[in-house]
C-alpha cells in the first residue's frame, strides 16, 4: 500500500487544493479529515463528497460540535481565559480537537504523516504539529502551503486547471477561521493597524451603535458550567448557541487587537465572540460570590498560565494538565445565577443569588442586624500593619 497522509481539510480553497498538491508532491495517498466545530457554513456530507471529487482516497468527517463545547470551551470558561486580557482563544481551543480527531482517522486508515494548511508565520502551526507530537509522536507533519510553496494564486491556478469543484477567487482578502466559541479575521486592509474595521467584516454580531431593547438573562451554573438560561436547561453547546444569538444581536463580543504571536510576530487580529465574552462575564461574577478571597487571587495567576500555554499549543502539556486539576477544583462551589443585561454592546451583571456562596448579608449590612464585631477590627489592624510600621520607624531613625 502507498504511503497515507491525513489533511486536516476545512472544504475551502487552499485544502482542496492541497489534496492534490500534495499526492503529486510526495506520492502519497490523501486522506481528508474534516472536523465540525461549530463553524457553520456547508453540510459535512457535502464537505467529504468535495474531498473525494478533489481527489482524497478517503474522507474522515466528524460532528465535534459537543465534544468541543464540553471538552474544549468549558475548560475555557472556567479559566475565564482571555489572552492580552480580550481574546477568548477561538482558534487556539479548536485546535486541539481537531488533532485528536486527525490522530483517530490516521490510526484508522494507517497513515504516517499529517498534513495542515498553516503558513510558517502564524500560530497554528505550532499547535497542529505540537499536538501531533504530544499524541502520536510517530507521526511525521508537512505544511503544503510552508513546505511546498503552496501559495493562493498557484493554489488559485491549480484548482482551475484541474477543474476541481471549488469556488476561486482572488476578490476577498481576508483569512477568516471561525467556530461555535468566535471568529477570527485577519489580513487584507487590517494589516494596516491604522485602518478601522468595516461593517461588512462582521458576521456574528449586530453593530452595536443601533441595537435592539435591552435584553435580561439569567444564566444558572453548576461546578461553573451553565446549565440554565432563564429557566430552560440547556447543554455547554446550547448555552453556547443560544449566547451567540442574544449576545450577538446586542453587539456583543467585538474585540480589535494587536496581540503577540507564539512566533514572534505582532499581529493585528478581529474577534468576534458574543456567547464566550457574555458567559466569561457573567462566570467571573459568580467566582466573585463563590470563591474564597485568597484562592481566587491565586486563581488568577493560574488562569493567566493556563490561557498562554493553551494559546501557545500546549494543550496536552503536564503543566496544563496540573493546572486543570487546580481550576477544576476552585468550581466546587461555582453555583447560582447571574441576572445579566445586555444592550449596546455591553454586557452588565446586574444580580446574583448562590446557595453555595459566601456573601453574608448580616456580615455586609451597615444596617440593623448587622453582625460583624466592628471592636475586632482595631487590632487586626496593628497587627497587619506591624511589618510596615516597624519599616517606617526604620527609616525615620536613620534619617
Amino acid at each position: 500500500m502507498s504511503e497515507r497522509i491525513v489533511l486536516a481539510y476545512s472544504g475551502g480553497l487552499d485544502t482542496s487544493v492541497a489534496i492534490g498538491w500534495i499526492a503529486e508532491a510526495t506520492g502519497a495517498e490523501v486522506i481528508a479529515v474534516a472536523v465540525d466545530v461549530g463553524q457553520g457554513g456547508e453540510d459535512l456530507e457535502v464537505i467529504r463528497q468535495r474531498a473525494l471529487d478533489c481527489g482524497a482516497v478517503e474522507a474522515y468527517v466528524a460532528d465535534a460540535r459537543d465534544e468541543f463545547a464540553e471538552e474544549y470551551c468549558m475548560p475555557a470558561l472556567k479559566a475565564n481565559a482571555l489572552y492580552h486580557d480580550k481574546y477568548p482563544l477561538v482558534s487556539a481551543l479548536s485546535r486541539p480537537v481537531i488533532v485528536k480527531h486527525i490522530v483517530k482517522a490516521a490510526r484508522q486508515f494507517g497513515a504516517s504523516t499529517m498534513a495542515h494548511g498553516c503558513t510558517g508565520k502564524g500560530n497554528d502551526q505550532v499547535r497542529f504539529e505540537v499536538g501531533i507530537v504530544s499524541m502520536a509522536p510517530d507521526l511525521k507533519c508537512i505544511a503544503p502551503v510552508r513546505d511546498l510553496a503552496l501559495t493562493r494564486d498557484k493554489a488559485i491556478d491549480y484548482a482551475e486547471r484541474n477543474a476541481l469543484p471549488i469556488a476561486t477567487t482572488k476578490k476577498n482578502p481576508f483569512s477568516i477561521d471561525q467556530n461555535v466559541w468566535g471568529r477570527a479575521v485577519e489580513t487584507g486592509f487590517l494589516e494596516d493597524i491604522w485602518n478601522a474595521p468595516t461593517k461588512d467584516i462582521y458576521d456574528y454580531t449586530d453593530d452595536p451603535a443601533f441595537p435592539p431593547v435591552p435584553d435580561e438573562v439569567v444564566i444558572e451554573f453548576a461546578k461553573g458550567v451553565p446549565v440554565k438560561i432563564d429557566g430552560q436547561a440547556v447543554t455547554p453547546l446550547q448555552a453556547i448557541e443560544e449566547m451567540n444569538r442574544r449576545a450577538g444581536a446586542q453587539g456583543i463580543g467585538r474585540i480589535d487587537i494587536v496581540e503577540d504571536r507564539l512566533v514572534g510576530i505582532k499581529s493585528r487580529e478581529i474577534y468576534e465572540a458574543p456567547g464566550a465574552i457574555a458567559l466569561i462575564e457573567a462566570h467571573k461574577e459568580m467566582e466573585n460570590v463563590t470563591i474564597e478571597r485568597e484562592l481566587a487571587r491565586y486563581k488568577r495567576r493560574v488562569s493567566h498560565e493556563w490561557t498562554e500555554l493553551v494559546y501557545d499549543g500546549m494543550w496536552n502539556a503536564p503543566l496544563k494538565s496540573a493546572l486543570d486539576a487546580f481550576i477544576e477544583e476552585t468550581q466546587e462551589h461555582v453555583n447560582g445565577e447571574i441576572r445579566m443585561v445586555m444592550h449596546g454592546g455591553k454586557a452588565v451583571v446586574t444580580g446574583r443569588r448562590s446557595d453555595t456562596g459566601l456573601y453574608d448579608f448580616n456580615l455586609a449590612t451597615y444596617d440593623e442586624g448587622d453582625t460583624f464585631d466592628q471592636s475586632a477590627a482595631r487590632g487586626f489592624i496593628e497587627i497587619y500593619g506591624l511589618a510596615a510600621k516597624q519599616a517606617a520607624a526604620r527609616e525615620s531613625r536613620l534619617g
